[in-house]
């Protein structure tokens, strides 16, 4: 087998991987010509000397920009250096502004003729991470309804609820029940009820359209419908509208006590963080409410605002 310098390079210039080999003190030894190629087609200038440069250098200037993946590969490859850690792996992020692309770096040490050398290479990882994304974004989702399912209603209002604390502003929900939907199942048939989720589905999806927005099946015939950083006025005119757009769908519930159509019932609460409440409060809060409507006659909005105050009683 060939032994020579020629041959190793060509080894690894061959391979789809991007490597650099760099030393004790994170100088750049060695690049192969995956690595190259990846940074000319990303902005990188074709002249730089990547031999000039020390990659550690490159990973400090990119944290310090608030980089927490540039601080991570700093840190790990340091341990590593150090001996600190036998290797290190990480999955970033690299995207651009027209494809995403995921990586995974790992430093090996390795010793040749009493010095010691670090090999890093960079892995395309982006198949498998939209994959994996893919398999998140539908077990996020509820198969009948297409919005998303409890599990996911779940993360997001403590995601949201953390937010909406950390900037002081209001977090509205909306806990709603269709009236007499058991009616309309033995009247119609289950297939009727199916189609019936699915219309109400798509409409809650068009009063959940920001980023703060969000709308899921809470179970059965409930959805949830999460407003952040939504005040009291706002978060009751866009139910108000709401349950008009359900109103006109005149979706036939002939039975129903209430109407030969059908219509909804809903509990909505407005709260502002402090020391003394907390996502799981916002939810009973809006589940009471919820059941006050359906005591007072369904097809109406039961309606709650946390003082002001108490809001800011920590200050």
């Amino acid at each position: 087998m060939p032994e020579s310098r020629e041959f190793l390079e060509s080894t690894l210039n061959a391979m789809k991987d991007h490597i650099v080999v760099i030393d004790h003190t994170g100088n750049i030894l060695f690049v192969n010509n995956a690595w190259t190629t990846f940074g000319k087609d990303n902005s990188c200038p074709s002249s730089i000397d990547w031999k000039n440069t020390n990659y550690l250098e490159v990973c400090e200037n990119s944290a310090s920009t608030g980089d927490e993946f540039g601080r991570r590969a700093a840190d790990g490859i340091t341990d590593v250096i150090s001996a600190n850690s036998e290797e290190f792996y990480l999955e970033y992020p690299c995207h651009s502004q027209s494809e995403k692309h995921w990586f995974m770096m790992q430093v090996t040490p390795f010793n040749l003729k009493d010095h010691r050398y670090f090999v890093i290479s960079h892995r395309d990882i982006t198949k498998r991470k939209l994959a994996e994304n893919k398999v998140l974004t539908l077990s996020r989702i509820d198969g009948l309804t297409e919005v998303s399912n409890r599990r996911h209603f779940d993360e997001y209002l403590d995601f949201e609820w953390e937010r909406c604390a950390r900037l002081r502003s209001p977090i509205s929900l909306a806990m709603i029940d269709i009236d007499h939907f058991k009616i309309l199942n033995d009247t119609y048939g289950h297939q009727a009820g199916d189609s019936c989720l699915k219309k109400i589905a798509g409409v809650l999806k068009t009063y959940t359209q920001r980023p703060s927005d969000m709308c899921a099946r809470y179970g059965g015939e409930e959805f949830a419908i999460v407003y952040g950083n939504t005040d009291a006025d706002h978060a009751q005119m866009l139910i108000k509208r709401l349950m008009k757009s359900i109103r006109d769908l005149r979706i036939p519930n002939e039975e129903s006590p209430i109407t030969p159509y059908l219509t909804i019932s809903i509990g909505l609460i407005t709260m502002y963080s402090h020391e003394k409440n907390n996502a799981t409060m916002l939810i009973k809060a809006a589940d009471q409410l919820l059941y006050q409507a359906k005591d007072n006659g369904r097809n109406q909005v039961s309606y709650k605002q946390e003082a002001l105050q108490a809001a800011h009683s920590d200050t």
